[in-house]
């Protein structure tokens, strides 16, 4: 009896046993069911979360911008990748401007900034997302006439030209200027694309210094940007030089500071500038009145040239007695030209961060007052000019390779790189793009300048659309394939 009741009892106890195991093993498949169930769940979200975060690194090499039109190759690809390109601008330090102003100090303040400074290689460029092929001179070429894609809009449709420019408004009966299109030797310019630059420079400020053939450039690059979007507005003016335009749809500033010898001058009044006896302040501080209006800013386009040509000596501002008696100096135009580029740039080394900042320079503006330089009349000027000159060699007599030498010297040795746009030998050939007798006149016509057009013929500054499109193309591509 004894032994049966042992067999029973074991016999339950496997059967419980067995029943346990069951139940154990129901609900690990149960547990594993449900994780089964919900990773799958998961998965797309978590497909989807990994596809967002691949997107900006990988995906965007190619598909970000492919909406805009931007051609891309894999060498771009991969530059946008790194943000990286091979700059060519050359380094240098700068040292702080003593006081004073005489003679030595000038001579001192020479040798302080000749010093050499290794390059780097591989240096990081703000904004850029690629690079020029190798070899290729973007500033070196010749003027193709294209109808099928030029110009980059129409003076009717861009209202915000200003009068000086408009030279269809003001009776140019030919438009043939418009349809000239530069192209490089060797190589092409990448077409601008104003729905890319919006976006690129998204929330920046693009800041044009300079007289008023840097406001034709901020005027045309107001008109390049302003198809993709439905209008500008005016921005609040921190001060009478400054013209501010807003693109809303992408918070992107585009402003014009009138200061047309960068630092401090007597041609200062944004309105009234017509001085005769120019001169040009060279103390110390100098260009930190005008300057204060440039922080901030993410682009910085400069250029000073035209209000030098004087014919003479420019006059200096040196300083002032306690009696308030000035010290005018006068010095030769390089010499006080060299100073001048000297004073920007040593603000720029001292208020630019150069990872976030870039800075470009616009060579000089040539004018066409002599058509003799070009084997023409005597008498004439850009007056009654069609067609560009086509002389390779061409170069105006108003054009000083002395200042272009000082441009290179200067600007080939900064810490803060800045990128020259050199427009003067393309702009050369361009004799039949300035407004001539085709603008708003500042004075009305006495009844001799209307016999005698060519007296009257504005030489100086150039047709929108026209010319400093392309200027701003250039700049784009430095900007963007530097």
């Amino acid at each position: 009896m004894k032994s049966l009741s042992f067999v029973k009892m074991s016999s339950f106890t496997i059967h419980l046993t067995t029943l346990s195991l069951i139940v154990f093993v129901a609900i690990l498949y149960f547990v594993d069911l449900r994780y089964t169930e919900k990773r799958s769940l998961e998965k797309p979200q978590q497909l989807r979360l990994i596809i967002q975060q691949e997107y900006v690194p990988v995906q965007s090499k190619e598909s970000k911008w492919k909406d805009v039109g931007v051609p891309f190759t894999t060498e771009i690809a991969n530059d946008i990748s790194l943000q990286m390109a091979n700059g060519s601008t050359t380094k240098g330090a700068g040292a702080p401007l003593a006081a004073g102003g005489t003679e030595k100090e000038d001579e001192e303040e020479e040798e302080e900034l000749d010093v050499d400074v290794d390059d780097e290689d591989d240096e990081f460029v703000p904004f850029a997302v690629g690079s020029t092929e190798e070899g290729c001179d973007v500033f070196s070429g010749k003027w193709v006439y294209d109808k099928a894609s030029m110009p980059h809009y129409a003076e009717q449709e861009c209202r915000y030209i200003n009068p000086q420019f408009k030279c269809e408004a003001f009776g140019r009966p030919d438009r043939a200027y418009q349809f000239w299109r530069w192209q490089p030797h060797g190589c092409s310019l990448q077409r601008f694309n104003a729905t890319f630059m919006l976006e690129r420079l998204r929330g920046k400020r693009i800041l044009f210094v300079g007289d008023s053939l840097s406001g034709g450039q901020f005027f045309s690059m107001v008109c390049l940007l302003g198809r993709p979007i439905a209008h500008f507005r005016k921005g609040h003016k921190r001060s009478p030089s400054l013209t501010i335009f807003v693109a809303p749809e992408y918070n992107v500033t585009v402003e014009f500071y009138w200061a047309p010898f960068l630092v401090e001058s007597n041609c200062d009044n944004s309105t009234n500038h017509r001085v005769k006896d120019r001169v040009i302040h060279l103390y110390p501080g100098s260009i930190e009145t005008h300057a204060e209006n440039w922080k901030g800013a993410d682009v910085l386009v400069f250029n000073t040239y035209t209000w030098w040509l004087t014919g003479t000596n420019m006059k200096t501002l040196r300083g002032a007695s306690r009696d308030g008696a000035k010290y005018i100096k006068e010095m030769e135009l390089e010499k006080a030209y060299r100073l001048v580029l000297k004073r920007m740039v040593r603000w720029l080394e001292r208020n630019l961060d150069p990872l976030k900042t870039r800075v470009f320079f616009t060579s000089m503006s040539p004018t066409h007052f002599r058509s003799i330089d070009w084997g023409g009349d005597r008498q004439g000027n850009c007056y009654g000019q069609r067609m560009p000159i086509f002389d390779p060699t061409y170069w105006g007599s108003a054009s000083k390779k002395s200042v272009m030498q000082v441009v290179s010297e200067v600007l080939g040795k900064t810490k803060l790189p800045i990128t020259v746009l050199n427009i003067t030998q393309l702009s050369e050939y361009r004799r039949d793009a300035h407004t001539s007798i085709y603008k708003q006149q500042r004075y009305p016509l006495t009844n001799q300048q209307r016999r005698n057009p060519r007296s009257y013929a504005d030489c100086v500054h150039w047709c929108l659309p026209g010319l400093q499109d392309t200027w701003n193309e250039l700049f784009y591509n430095k900007l963007f394939f530097p």
